[in-house]
């Protein structure tokens, strides 16, 4: 994970074109660093950077000095439209600050969310529409302050909730209309009371969330694993799989496991942020369809390709960064078929004796300093901690933007509506951090359409809140609180929730 830079920006000029763009390299990077339309483009040869390999040296010397050679991809964005400060997305149209998005439109501030529309502050959102705060929701409208909702609209403050409407405060509700606390109104006693609370107002909204987090404690059932239609699957948030292990948040997957955000694996292990068909696969971050691969970093849609970054549309590649369209190439250098399968064997040999074979990239090799990336925010350490271990760390320098003013969060105006068109040229102090940041438009758009207050934190603290709310990838041995028998869940022994098996929790909430 320490390879993979989710949401640490710069801007910078591209080093063949000249132009400014957004990039995941500041502009002091030791790499070579181009725009992506000039990276795909016809304008330099990878090729033309490779170099003979030498037995005589470590392999992962010789890797590093090819990586501060050939250029580097600055930010992954396929094919988007007005979707300059987004990261690893693919289709995206007027979407800022989408991370992991693909095919969304008017989105921003997101993680990981997919075919939707006009989102905002979401995480593992999919096919969903005027969204905001929502967490592992699906085909889902108008849902704010909610998690685990499945075909909602209107809702409010909920949790495990499906094909429910125009509900507040509810927790295991199944197809269930004009609820709150989840008890049963009539349409007009529901608008009346929803009106009451106000939620254009931040205070409001502070006051409802205190409630909520009291009330989805003490009359909220949790399942020991959030998995739906799985056969023999041990993990959280799994959809659709059969015989996997220790797997969070993965969908249509097959006799794989240590995999974390990964679709439609078959036969893989070790893999983050990977999809579209993984198949016999190990140690991946970063890719699209990589088959019978191992060690690859942000690679997509190759063949038997080991210890590669960045490689497209290749086969048969050891030790390559860059490449596209290639195959028998070692450290960028193209071979024949027969020179190419008599020396990897010699290469393997020399890193098993060395320790290095087995292993993915070395973390000291990162582009990354450790807390830019999403490493820090699964392992979290300390400055000390990492430079203890000979690895990067950043030291965080927020310039003050140029602005016509600057206020303390805590002194905006409480209502949607006391906020004037100015606050755009305002620059927002976070109310947790101090870090400042401004409104963009068409956020503003959003919030007054949706009438929702302005947020009172950082982009990045708002993101590091909604993961707080969200589940470790860990599992622990316990009880279920109804029948006693052994399970594993993510949540630890010690937490107040009512915890049962799935036995249980479907006889109960069914």
């Amino acid at each position: 994970m320490c390879w993979r830079n989710d949401r640490t920006f710069y801007l910078r000029t591209c080093d063949l074109t000249g132009e400014q763009f957004v990039s995941l390299y500041p502009q002091h990077s030791p790499y070579t660093v181009y725009k992506p339309s000039a990276w795909y483009g016809e304008g330099w040869d990878p090729l033309s950077y490779g170099r003979p390999y030498d037995l005589s040296h470590p392999f992962i010397e010789q890797l590093r000095e090819l990586q501060l050679r050939v250029p580097r991809l600055g930010i992954d964005i396929v094919n988007c439209e007005n979707s300059d400060y987004c990261n690893y997305c693919g289709d995206d149209k007027d979407c800022y600050l989408d991370i992991a998005g693909e095919a969304n439109q008017n989105c921003y501030y997101n993680l990981f969310i997919k075919f939707s529309k006009d989102c905002t502050d979401c995480t593992f959102v999919y096919t969903s529409t005027m969204c905001y705060e929502a967490i592992n929701c699906y085909n889902s409208y108008n849902v704010r302050y909610s998690q685990y909702l499945d075909n909602c609209s209107d809702c409010n403050f909920c949790f495990d909730c499906k094909g429910c409407r125009n509900c507040i405060f509810c927790v295991n509700l199944r197809n269930k209309e004009y609820y709150i606390l989840n008890e049963p109104h009539t349409k007009e006693e529901y608008e009346r009371k929803l009106a009451k609370l106000h939620l254009g107002s931040h205070t409001a909204v502070q006051s409802a969330n205190d409630l909520w987090q009291k009330m989805r404690v003490e009359k909220g059932i949790y399942r020991d694993m959030y998995n739906l239609n799985c056969e023999d699957c041990i993990g959280n948030d799994v959809k659709n799989s059969k015989r996997c292990r220790n797997v969070f948040n993965v969908v249509n997957c097959e006799d794989s496991k240590y995999l974390n955000d990964v679709l439609d694996a078959k036969d893989c292990q070790d893999l983050n942020y990977s999809l579209y068909k993984p198949e016999l696969a190990y140690e991946l971050i970063s890719t699209l369809q990589m088959r019978s691969s191992a060690f690859n970093m942000a690679s997509h849609y190759c063949n038997s390709v080991y210890y590669c970054d960045l490689t497209n549309n290749s086969q048969n590649l050891f030790g390559c960064i860059g490449l596209n369209h290639k195959q028998y190439c070692i450290l960028n250098k193209q071979y024949s078929k027969e020179e190419y399968e008599h020396l990897v064997p010699k290469i393997i040999a020399q890193m098993r004796n060395s320790g290095e074979w087995g292993e993915f990239f070395s973390v000291s090799l990162s582009p990354s300093a450790y807390n830019e990336t999403v490493a820090q925010e699964y392992f979290p350490l300390t400055k000390k901690e990492v430079e203890k271990r000979g690895w990067k760390w950043l030291e965080e320098k927020d310039e003050m933007p140029k602005v016509s003013k600057v206020i303390p969060a805590e002194k905006l105006p409480d209502s949607i509506d006391g906020i004037p068109d100015d606050i755009l040229n305002w620059a927002i102090k976070c109310e947790a951090t101090k870090r400042p940041f401004k409104i963009i438009k068409q956020e503003l758009d959003s919030y007054r359409k949706m009438r929702l207050p302005i947020p009172h934190f950082h982009p990045d603290e708002r993101h590091k809140r909604r993961m707080a709310l969200r589940n470790p990838r860990k599992l622990w041995t316990r009880n279920c609180m109804k029948c006693r028998k052994e399970i594993q869940t993510t949540y630890a022994p010690e937490r107040p929730e009512i915890v049962y098996c799935e036995d249980c929790y479907l006889k109960e909430v069914y």
